[in-house]
């Protein structure tokens, strides 16, 4: 795509606006996301203007290649491109007719914010000004309530940016600002979608998938692999953990009640979890459990499944319906991956009625006869590791 010289992308933030002394920390993190989200296609050149970043761009851009990267940058309220004119009433007026020709609409309105207040028109002014240039252009009608095309104008440090249209960010928090955290990955629906709302909230993940092979196919693996590929698009990068757990679930299966079986599963692997935390310097770990979704997430359930961890355990989906889970999952690109067929690690020797209401002394005198440090070692050490993403 061939165009001018003056042309630029302005980006604004949601959150981070409000963040009062800590509002420079995260502004630094989400141009860092930005330089790196758009590093294979140009060198951006990310520059902080009044509470907005602004990019400079060449005579010659992919704007489709850009705006797709943009989409998926966590942190971003909306943003667009724009052309830059000076800070001149007529050099304006000339950019947005320019910007608004072309385009097909009967009705239109021109929204001015003046960040500079030296410039000498006021908003409303300039808006009047701008907007019965472009009437007489196009032919159309001001409607200021529900327009089919609108002009924005940004009157900033000094110059000013012209553009018709905004792209909707993901919003939230830039990721890498709030700390890290392993999130325990299936192959199903659920934990990619987790794992998707605890990256918006600015937490770069770090994945651990249990797998039971040979007694289960490749399958869960392979598909692990695809959706973090996938979560990797929002936070850059992602690092995937596959840890044998075959030998723990024999383990269990032999020396445990097997209504318990389910709770002592999840218990091992919130321990293998936590130790990989502990090495990645993760503060949390997640999980995609909803409150009843299943006999086995019960609050009394959950309850005894986090005593097994020192780390607070997070569950972002505990009030979420599979209806909403499942419209997410379709709209973030994991949904269809999920769907595939492949077995769960959990659903090897899951009994036919598992404990609803575990008993912490029951669980605790089952772990008893069971010699974890050694299991959970020879796991850790079976572990499978890749690099998904901007590899760092």
């Amino acid at each position: 795509m061939n165009l001018l010289a003056n042309y630029c992308i302005v980006l604004h933030y949601s959150e981070i606006g409000v963040k009062g002394g800590n509002r420079k920390f995260f502004e630094n993190q989400l141009a860092k996301n930005i330089r790196a989200a758009l590093g294979d296609l140009f060198p951006a050149r990310v520059q902080r203007v009044y509470g907005r970043f602004v990019i400079p761009l060449g005579g010659d851009f992919d704007w489709p290649a850009i705006s797709a990267r943009l989409q998926k940058v966590v942190g971003l309220a909306n943003f667009a491109l724009a052309e830059m004119a000076a800070q001149d009433a007529e050099r304006i007026l000339e950019t947005a007719c320019r910007q608004m020709q072309g385009q097909k609409f009967s009705t239109f309105r021109v929204t001015t914010r003046r960040i500079q207040k030296s410039f000498p028109l006021s908003s409303d002014a300039l808006s009047a000004k701008v907007g019965e240039a472009i009437r007489r252009q196009s032919g159309a009608k001001v409607d200021l309530d529900h327009p089919e095309a609108v002009c924005y104008i940004e009157i900033v440090d000094n110059f000013a940016l012209v553009y018709r249209e905004k792209i909707p960010g993901l919003r939230g928090l830039p990721v890498g600002g709030s700390g890290k955290a392993v999130s325990l990955l299936s192959a199903g629906i659920d934990s990619p979608v987790a794992s998707y709302k605890i990256i918006t909230r600015g937490v770069k993940l770090i994945f651990v998938h249990f797998h039971s092979i040979p007694y289960t196919s490749p399958a869960s693996v392979a598909n692990a692999k695809r959706l973090v590929e996938r979560l990797a698009e929002y936070q850059l990068s992602a690092k995937l953990y596959c840890v044998p757990f075959l030998e723990i679930q024999q383990a269990i299966l032999l020396s445990a009640p097997a209504e318990y079986r389910v709770v002592l599963y999840r218990r091992a692997m919130l321990r293998i979890a936590e130790k990989i935390a502990k090495k990645e310097k993760a503060q949390a770990l997640v999980t995609g459990e909803s409150i009843g979704q299943v006999a086995s997430q019960t609050l009394a359930n959950l309850r005894v499944i986090d005593e097994a961890a020192a780390l607070p355990v997070l569950r972002p989906l505990s009030g979420s319906s599979k209806e909403e889970i499942i419209a997410l999952a379709q709209q973030i690109g994991t949904f269809e991956i999920s769907t595939e067929p492949y077995e769960d690690c959990c659903s090897l020797f899951v009994p036919a009625h598992p404990a609803t209401a575990a008993l912490p002394g029951m669980v605790v005198e089952a772990e008893r006869k069971l010699d974890w440090k050694p299991l959970i070692a020879k796991a850790l050490m079976g572990a499978e590791v890749g690099w998904f993403g901007v590899v760092e």
